[in-house]
């Protein structure tokens, strides 16, 4: 028979922030439309981006200076309103919430100059961030919904940024739609183009995160510490060498 030691440990006494629940049958529809999105900017890099050989190789072409460098058109317009990978949006994420108030601060003091100066080279909120979570350590993603729901705060209800975590794999198929070797989180800026009907669907079928503990914690109610008791194994004792 196992031999168990009670073991006390401190959680959070306020309310955990959840993904949002999405049906199976919701998830496959989003990722069909958010594949036909983004299949534009694959089909620009397969045939005008060339995959990186290395500094070394890139420095010696710059040395040897070719002149038969074809002429690459733009990239679709898609492109800037489109964000990858973790550290990305997580920084972007991050800066939201400061934009957010210091919009607020200069619309209180601000003259026509410095609006003119402050309206300039701002890029639209996210609409929505798509995060594969198959097959990942919930260390690399856990931090999403939180972000997602204190970058939306200032938000309309009906604008609010959603977040879609798809339970099955789908790396694979987002890495083939964007023309890249790998990537496990997509986030959509506001009005990119011709996506209104992907936008429409998930605001429908997607419901906003609340944060609970953001009003627990400005209510000024006093919550007690929450001590967990948790069952644990006690291992069987080495023997001495002698």
């Amino acid at each position: 028979m196992d031999r168990k030691k009670i073991v006390h440990r401190l959680d959070t006494p306020f309310s955990a922030v959840e993904w949002p629940q999405i049906n199976q049958e919701d998830q496959d529809a989003i990722l069909e439309l958010l594949c036909h999105l983004l299949s534009p900017l694959g089909q620009y890099r397969r045939a005008f981006v060339t995959p990186s050989k290395g500094k070394r190789k890139r420095k010696l072409a710059e040395q040897q200076g070719d002149a038969k460098t074809p002429q690459v058109p733009p990239a679709p317009e898609l492109a800037a309103y489109v964000d990858l990978g973790f550290s990305a949006i997580s920084r972007n994420l991050q800066d939201l919430p400061a934009v957010a108030v210091s919009e607020k601060t200069d619309e209180a003091k601000r003259g026509e100059h410095d609006e003119k100066v402050s309206s300039g080279g701002k890029k639209a909120p996210y609409s929505i961030v798509f995060v594969a979570r198959s097959g990942q350590s919930s260390a690399f993603n856990c931090h999403f919904p939180q972000m997602v729901a204190v970058a939306s705060k200032s938000q309309s209800k009906e604008e609010k940024m959603r977040l879609v975590g798809f339970s099955k794999s789908c790396e694979e198929r987002l890495a083939t739609a964007l023309g890249i070797p790998r990537v496990s989180s997509v986030a959509l800026r506001a009005d990119a183009p011709q996506a209104k009907g992907l936008v429409d669907f998930v605001r429908e079928h997607v419901a906003p995160i609340e944060v609970a503990w953001l009003q627990e914690a400005g209510s000024g109610k006093f919550l007690e510490t929450n001590i967990e008791a948790v069952p644990t194994k006690i291992g069987s004792k080495k023997s001495k060498s002698s």
